[in-house]
């Protein structure tokens, strides 16, 4: 565990460290795009966050191979070499896309390269643990086509949901911290070896997010750009796809009879890593809903809009630091939730936690929709959000104004100043008077 913890925490430094300069370069280099029609933040803000993360990844691997323990990883499996091909790769894509902006179709078949690259390496998917079947083996073809998929919907899925500052990279670190956990239990709990890899690709990805987080947070002062979220949604994948198909389940040893009876047993265990739609649930859930919604407008899968979750939290009145937390909540949620079922499938316990702790998340995503009200008798004691329009009309300074004040003429260059009006929101949220500001109705998003 310290070899992991330091590993994790030499790729955090050298994340952090290295994304001030990557700062200054992006500006620099003019890599500044403006401001879309479907962004959310109000000022040209530089990318290429992507390039302090990979040269993170890059020191993760190296410190890793040279410690005792971890070195192991790097004698008995390809993987990591494997995984820094593909990265390299897909990093390289996204930093041209942060620039130039390229077609989504070459990115997509940027994406498919990469995947092959790390399946000739060999990190692929060998076989499937079916319940009621067994360990089913895959051909190579199978493996293929299956690694090349799961590699595909987990960089889209991170990519669609990079929308708010600090997002992206929050939930991933999110599922990172669960698949380390489990990939750690595997490895150390059963000692199976080939568990290894993904333990040290997930402690790697939450230095990666954990190093960047600081320069990402609202109001973020730079972003991650594609160079990122494709590059964290590659190593996500490569974790899952190393646990997956790698790990017989009668190692584990953990029922006794047959190697069906086994995989049913396991079933909680596996089933969250074939395509980890539990882990990432919350980006493939807007992945899906985006393809279907754009499909169903007649519109290219690809083409950007304003109808992602996080802009629908945004809409119904969540402020930009709150939607983001509350997609946070909700990934920890099911990502936690799956790995507890996994570690003991019986207990009740933890269904009617998950259950409650869902309750408490729609009461939190509906927050807004319930508006409180004081009494009368309380406006004058109570922040004027919470007052009736007549009564902050009456109670606001305005009303008292004398009528002669309203004939003085206007300073000069009043009538070039837009006015201010009571309840939108500034540059960093909702004000504390009249309700939290609502976005503009939304707007089809060219491509280019």
């Amino acid at each position: 565990m310290r070899e992991y913890l330091l590993t994790l925490c030499i790729t955090a430094a050298v994340t952090y460290l290295l994304t001030g300069p990557v700062r200054k370069f992006a500006i620099v280099a003019g890599a500044m795009p403006e401001i879309r029609a479907r962004d959310v933040h109000r000022e040209p803000t530089p990318r290429l966050g992507g390039i302090a993360m990979f040269f993170g990844l890059c020191a993760g691997l190296l410190v890793a191979d040279h410690l005792t323990n971890l070195n192991q990883v790097f004698e008995t499996s390809n993987e990591p070499r494997a995984l820094l091909s593909g990265a390299a790769l897909i990093w390289l894509i996204g930093v041209l896309d942060d620039k130039f902006e390229i077609d989504a179709l070459i990115k997509l078949g940027g994406q498919m390269i990469a995947a092959g690259v790390m399946v000739v390496q060999g990190l692929t998917i060998l076989w499937l643990p079916v319940p009621g079947v067994g360990s089913v083996a895959l051909t190579q073809w199978q493996g293929t086509l299956l690694t090349v998929a799961l590699v595909v919907i987990t960089i889209n899925a991170v990519n669609f949901v990079d929308g708010l500052d600090g997002l992206a990279a929050g939930m991933v670190c999110i599922a990172a911290t669960a698949f380390f956990l489990y990939a750690y239990r595997i490895w150390y709990s059963y000692g199976i070896e080939a568990a290894a890899p993904a333990t040290l690709f997930s402690a790697i990805l939450m230095g990666m997010c954990l190093g960047f987080l600081p320069h990402n947070m609202h109001p973020a002062r730079i972003f991650m750009g594609d160079s990122g979220s494709m590059l964290i949604g590659l190593v996500l994948a490569a974790g899952a796809i190393s646990v997956t198909g790698q790990v017989d389940p009668d190692a584990l040893n953990l029922y006794v009879g047959s190697e069906k009876e086994a995989v049913h047993q396991t079933v909680p265990v596996y089933i969250p890593l074939l395509l980890p739609l539990t882990i990432i649930a919350v980006p493939a859930a807007d992945l899906i809903l985006a393809i279907v919604r754009r499909t169903w407008r007649g519109q290219s899968p690809f083409a950007a809009d304003r109808g992602h979750l996080h802009h629908r939290l945004l809409e119904i009145g969540h402020s930009h630091s709150r939607a983001v937390l509350i997609m946070y909540f909700w990934s920890a949620l099911i990502a936690f939730g799956a790995l507890a079922y996994s570690v003991n499938s019986a207990s009740m316990w933890i269904v009617l936690g998950v259950v409650f702790l869902s309750a408490i998340g729609l009461l939190l995503l509906l927050l807004p929709r319930f508006t409180p009200r004081a009494p009368r008798w309380m406006e004058r004691f109570v922040p004027p959000r919470y007052r009736r329009r007549g009564a902050v009309a009456a109670l606001s300074p305005e009303a008292s104004t004398p009528a002669s004040t309203a004939d003085q003429p206007a300073p000069a260059g009043a009538e070039n100043r837009p006015p201010v009006v009571s309840g939108v929101a500034g540059g960093n949220g909702a004000t504390a008077i009249g309700p939290r500001s609502r976005l503009a109705d939304r707007r089809k998003a060219g491509t280019r």
